[in-house]
């Protein structure tokens, strides 16, 4: 058989926007991801994560298999993307970092959130280094948005956060605090039959913690879903997913003892039966029409330069 009969894609999502974010393009919106859902459900299977994973374990896979993935727990995945799955019966696995739920926020979103509201030609970004940024025009706060994500991701968890706060001190208007789920809409998604699997409590860079602490952000964020949905979590996904530089083989290891059956990582590829179950591929579908859009999941299947740790 042919690359294309017994391979799986994982696509991963992260915001569904309503409608197009000047200052976070890369975000789906909805009319984007109704046609995508359209395209995957005319030409792939598209499965449970759950599911396909056994299904690769035992060479039962169908052809052109297909998971749709989310990673973060946004509230915009409730109101905005459940309900286009539902209409087309397609199911999705949500994997949720816990310590943002209830009116938590990223750190990410704390940074885009204080550039959307700086009054003013500069924001000072003097505590990270990089003096006073131009946000005069959308183009420039676009650019401010990636040099200060850049200057933040792989700080140690707790000056990361303190740099964040740091930076939005001068605002007069609050950033939001309705971007992440509630538990109550947790336990939706779970009761229209979607999976939900951790994703760390405060989604750190693992490999960045020491060992005792990263067992505990992946054991209490499969924990405290637990609590949620009164249901086993048994699928989990790696913050930031790079293999090597965001989680390392111990880490993989941890996620082994802590039983769960599958992770997935965001090494870019496809998942066949002789992938580690606990480093399953993902990608994330940027292109913008449904033609291109097919054309990069075919030629996904092709890929074999999959990254390991």
């Amino acid at each position: 058989m042919g690359p294309l009969s017994r391979c799986l894609s994982i696509l991963v999502y992260h915001r569904v926007v309503p409608e197009p974010d000047p200052l976070v393009p890369d975000a789906v919106c909805a009319k984007e991801f109704d046609w995508q859902l359209a395209v995957l459900n005319r030409w792939f299977t598209v499965l449970s994560l759950r599911e396909a994973t056994a299904r690769l374990r035992n060479r039962t896979l169908p052809v052109r298999a297909a998971c749709v993935t989310f990673d973060d727990g946004y509230a915009d995945n409730v109101t905005v993307a459940l309900p286009f799955l539902r209409r087309r019966r397609l199911p999705a696995t949500f994997f949720l970092a816990t310590a943002f739920l209830n009116g938590g926020r990223m750190w990410n979103d704390s940074v885009i959130e204080t550039v959307r509201r700086v009054r003013g030609d500069t924001l000072d970004a003097r505590c990270l280094g990089l003096g006073r940024l131009l946000v005069s025009s959308i183009d420039l706060r676009r650019q401010a948005i990636a040099s200060l994500l850049e200057a933040i991701k792989y700080l140690p968890l707790e000056e990361r956060q303190g740099r964040v706060e740091e930076l939005g001190s001068g605002l007069s208007r609050d950033l939001p605090l309705d971007l992440m789920m509630t538990a109550e809409q947790v336990r939706y998604l779970h009761a229209c039959g979607m999976e939900v699997g951790a994703h760390t409590v405060s989604h750190p860079i693992l490999a960045k913690l020491d060992p005792e602490r990263a067992s505990m952000e992946i054991r209490e964020g499969k924990k405290r879903l637990e609590a949620i949905t009164g249901a086993p979590v048994s699928l989990f996904a790696y913050p930031n997913g790079k293999p090597g530089r965001d989680y390392r083989t111990e880490h993989v290891g941890m996620v082994k003892q802590l039983g769960f059956e599958a992770a997935v990582s965001t090494a870019w590829g496809v998942a066949r039966a002789a992938s580690d179950p606990f480093q399953l591929p993902r990608f994330t579908p940027w292109d913008r029409t449904p033609g291109r859009f097919l054309l990069r999941l075919m030629q996904n299947t092709f890929r074999t330069d999959v990254e390991r740790v």
